[in-house]
């Protein structure tokens, strides 16, 4: 069944928790779409995967190549549906989730900075339409540990 999670980010830097997710997320078999709003941004977040961390390799691609159908996790910008056929989203800096979009997932991922006001503020309004049809549980990083903060069932 889908499930939303919302990461509102901290200490933790983003690539980092974004290597996280996925590569649990790819270990399930699923395929990833990681959705921002700007080209730039994901270009710069695709070059701090690559980077990794410690010996950890974690498969993807920047989409626009001719392989986007074949990568386990695809850097997008924009609305869906990614061409790698996503069974998991991620959603970064205030991309759009639809909520028909996120209930055919298994997972969606909206990870947000909470020191930033309009930030914030999309956050909850994700809250707001995606409880609804979806179980959904809210995380914050405090002083570099994720403590589950919200939890609530559809409807």
């Amino acid at each position: 069944m889908a499930q939303a999670l919302f990461y509102q980010l901290g200490a933790s830097p983003l690539a980092a928790l974004v290597a996280t997710l996925a590569t649990r997320a790819l270990a399930q078999g699923w395929r990833v779409e990681l959705r921002g709003t700007d080209r730039a941004r994901m270009e710069q977040l695709d070059g701090q995967l690559w980077l990794g961390q410690g010996d950890g390799f974690l498969p993807h691609g920047l989409c626009g190549g001719p392989a986007d159908a074949r990568q386990p996790m695809l850097l997008t910008h924009g609305k869906g549906p990614a061409a790698n056929t996503p069974m998991a989203l991620m959603a970064i800096d205030a991309a759009e989730v639809d909520p028909a979009e996120a209930a055919a997932l298994q997972r969606v991922w909206v990870i947000f900075d909470g020191a930033l006001p309009e930030a914030l503020e999309h956050a909850r309004a994700q809250w707001r339409q995606l409880s609804e049809i979806l179980p959904a549980q809210y995380w914050s990083d405090v002083g570099g540990r994720w403590e589950k903060k919200a939890e609530r069932a559809p409807g």
